[in-house]
């Protein structure tokens, strides 16, 4: 590399760290991210201000499940804010309607509220939860409980973070709610003894996708989906990460034949990477228990975040996005497989490799550097040994010295050698290893 190459990487590497030291005198320090500054994005690629590109495997935390900047959606953007962005619901717009219909058919839902970010739709799911407990179930007031399991991930606000089993989420935030039993996920034993008269509903992901991509158990949505209708409890998921084509199905649950929720959470790839777009779907009967002024948003429905939400539909059901994922997936496991048999075979020659080469540094030390020459008969014996016989190969030989005797005169047990035999070869040959073995050298690519 020239003098002007490296000027070049230290001028743009002088710009990272300047526009980070910028940005971290003036933020507050509840992230920790990657030092890479973004600059500009498009499909699976990020670049940063210096000009590097990454192959963006974070994707938003599954907010990008389109790509970066998909022009189907950004057309959809542009176009609507040059016309209409923001009405409150105090009017009606001519976006959110079109979006809901759209939205309902995709997820084989009757209506839907719509909301901005996944925290909202969460908090809304839960009003919706309890409405219907003290409404329609008939749980004495301000008795509802909603089932939710440990190292959940549900949001950030104070109701969420109060049912979260992780201790910095909860740490001088509190008090909290009460009303949230955390059992065990994908354990159905654990959920039917906690359902109790007061139970409204049991709120859980698919797959927990914060606490480390945890699939539950085949069979689990199922089988709690079916224990919550014969309870009489409401089976909520939530599926602002899992959904959208993120697993190779539209939704994750569709994995479970008979894992339809009666109440579904959706947000993050809804808004196609470029707005914050969430919603709460349901039968018409449970999204009818709101009435005006029970719940509400400024920006949720807006015409913008509805146009947006439009096109970042139709890019995953027209693209067959949750097929392509299916198959890129099955693909990238098969090779990963086939990648880890082709490791493990490529270790066990290794380890062979290894210690072959052993015995040959052994018979070296006995040979050369101690000059005990093995004589023909002893050679002929050699010539005839296999595996771990071959270790001692050449001494042992030419000193009668057992197996056993030499490698530990090889970790330095001189003493215990002497202990067990008085023979002066064998106390020479102990001594000499123990005092030279950190001489042996190893060729380069060859780990000790």
């Amino acid at each position: 590399m020239n003098d002007d190459q490296e000027q070049v990487k230290a001028r743009a590497r002088s710009s990272s760290a300047a526009l980070i030291a910028r940005t971290e005198s003036v933020s507050a320090p509840n992230y920790a991210p990657l030092p890479v500054v973004a600059a500009r994005a498009e499909g699976v690629w990020l670049y940063d201000v210096d000009g590097r590109r990454y192959l963006d495997c974070i994707s938003a935390y599954s907010s990008l499940n389109q790509g970066h900047r998909h022009p189907r959606i950004i057309a959809a953007l542009v176009e609507q804010a040059s016309r209409l962005t923001l009405t409150s619901r105090a009017v009606h717009n001519d976006q959110m309607g079109p979006f809901l219909e759209q939205l309902c058919a995709a997820a084989g839902m009757e209506m839907a509220l719509p909301m901005n970010t996944g925290a909202e739709a969460v908090e809304t799911a839960i009003k919706l939860a309890r409405k219907w407990g003290y409404r329609s179930k008939g749980i004495p007031h301000d008795r509802a409980e909603i089932v939710v399991c440990r190292n959940n991930f549900h949001g950030r606000t104070t109701t969420i973070v109060g049912f979260s089993s992780e201790a910095q989420y909860r740490d001088d935030f509190g008090p909290y709610s009460t009303g949230f039993p955390l059992i065990d996920f994908g354990d159905i034993g654990a959920l039917r003894a906690a359902i109790t008269p007061n139970t409204a509903a049991f709120l859980v992901e698919p797959i927990q996708a914060e606490a480390g991509v945890i699939v539950p158990p085949a069979g689990y949505l199922t089988a709690a989906r079916a224990l919550c209708r014969e309870r009489g409890v409401l089976f909520m998921l939530d599926e602002i990460q899992t959904g959208f084509g993120r697993t190779g199905r539209m939704f994750a649950h569709e994995h479970d034949a008979g894992a339809t929720p009666d109440v579904l959470v959706v947000g993050k790839a809804l808004g196609g990477g470029v707005y914050p777009v969430s919603a709460v779907l349901a039968s018409r009967a449970l999204l009818e228990l709101f009435q005006p002024g029970d719940h509400g948003s400024t920006f949720g429905g807006n015409p913008l975040a509805a146009a947006v939400g439009r096109a970042a539909l139709g890019v995953v059901v027209e693209e067959r996005l949750a097929e392509r994922a299916a198959a890129s997936g099955d693909y990238l496991r098969g090779a990963l497989e086939r990648l880890n048999a082709v490791q493990l075979q490529q270790s066990r020659i290794q380890r062979a490799l290894r210690h072959r080469h052993r015995r040959q540094l052994l018979q070296q030390a006995a040979a050369q550097r101690l000059q005990l020459p093995a004589p023909p008969a002893a050679c002929r014996a050699i010539s005839q040994m296999r595996g771990d016989d071959q270790a001692y190969g050449l001494v042992g030989a030419a000193t009668g010295i057992g197996q056993q005797q030499l490698l530990a005169g090889m970790m330095g047990d001189g003493r215990g050698m002497m202990q067990a035999h008085d023979a002066s070869p064998m106390i020479r040959l102990s001594r000499a290893i123990a005092s030279r073995r950190r001489d042996l050298t190893v060729p380069k690519g060859i780990s000790s």
